[in-house]
């Protein structure tokens, strides 16, 4: 595996250990590829994804713009989805990647939809 991948994955593994997901509070995870960023409120108890949120959705497909205004777009939206559900509160998973860029966009743009972490 590549040096920088298995960096990745250690911090993943690292940061994972210390936070879980409930019902009442799920896991905020983020996954960044090259093109698109992804969002999932997972409840790590019962092993199921609430609510997701990307920017390869079809709402999002007529945005334009620079990728870290997109993430922001996509931490709107997945906290809109979670106030839908009736959750209000999460823990941030970072997936291993620096709270810098389209991360940091993203946890700012679910923190204005209303979310709280």
């Amino acid at each position: 595996m590549l040096k920088k991948q298995t960096r990745r994955r250690n911090i993943r593994f690292r940061i994972r250990k210390k936070i879980k997901g409930t019902p009442e509070c799920p896991r905020l995870s983020v996954f960044r590829s090259n093109k698109q960023i992804y969002a999932q409120l997972i409840d790590d108890i019962n092993g199921v994804t609430v609510t997701a949120a990307s920017s390869s959705m079809k709402e999002m497909q007529d945005t334009k713009g620079p990728k870290v205004d997109l993430a922001r777009e996509v931490g709107k939206t997945i906290a809109a989805k979670a106030m839908q559900s009736g959750i209000t509160t999460v823990v941030f998973d970072r997936g291993g990647y620096l709270y810098h860029g389209r991360i940091k966009a993203l946890a700012e743009g679910a923190r204005e939809g209303g979310l709280q972490f």
